[in-house]
């Protein structure tokens, strides 16, 4: 049992150095967004590509651990979580307190890690509102404006500006 908990927390460990990575590269992200350098956005999330990749891997491990930690203490896999293993080392101090500590740098990793994610999440839905505002911007600027065409009537025709087929009528 001892070695199947060293091997969880192995696991979790490399899990939070791989997440503590990806908060730099998010960091790394927000100035890029800022800039709009879509060049250095794509070179980042190449990079954190590979890191979700290595992360994917160690979750696969972590599972494959607790289900082995699951079997040896006569529990369900889908229900073994790790604060419920934490209770089960009361026994075990030793482990407990690793367990732990690895729990507490994992929570707050993945806390930073959300702040970080929705700062640039907010940062990319300023841009996008900037870059629609802009071709909005630009589409009004290319249509003419509607003249003051008066008919017989003396209502407005609601002729656009260049788009009508009307002429100066040299004969008036």
């Amino acid at each position: 049992m001892a070695s199947l908990i060293d091997e969880l927390v192995l696991v979790l460990e490399r899990e939070d150095a791989c997440y503590t990575e990806l908060i730099k590269l998010s960091r790394e992200k927000s100035p890029v967004i800022v800039k709009g350098d879509l060049e250095g956005l794509a070179a980042v999330t190449e990079k954190e590509q590979e890191i979700v990749g290595v992360i994917q891997k160690l979750e696969k491990d972590r599972i494959s651990g607790m289900k082995d930690i699951a079997e040896v203490t006569g529990r369900k896999a889908d229900e073994l979580k790790l604060t419920d293993l934490i209770d089960l080392m009361k026994g075990r101090p030793e482990e407990q307190k690793k367990l732990s500590s690895i729990h507490d740098r994992l929570s707050e990793t993945m806390r930073q890690m959300t702040a970080i994610n929705e700062q640039n999440r907010n940062l990319l839905k300023t841009s996008l509102d900037m870059v629609e505002f802009e071709m909005n911007l630009l589409q009004s600027m290319r249509q003419a404006p509607e003249t003051a065409d008066y008919g017989r009537d003396a209502y407005s025709t609601g002729t656009i500006m260049g788009s009508g087929t009307k002429r100066f009528d040299a004969k008036q």
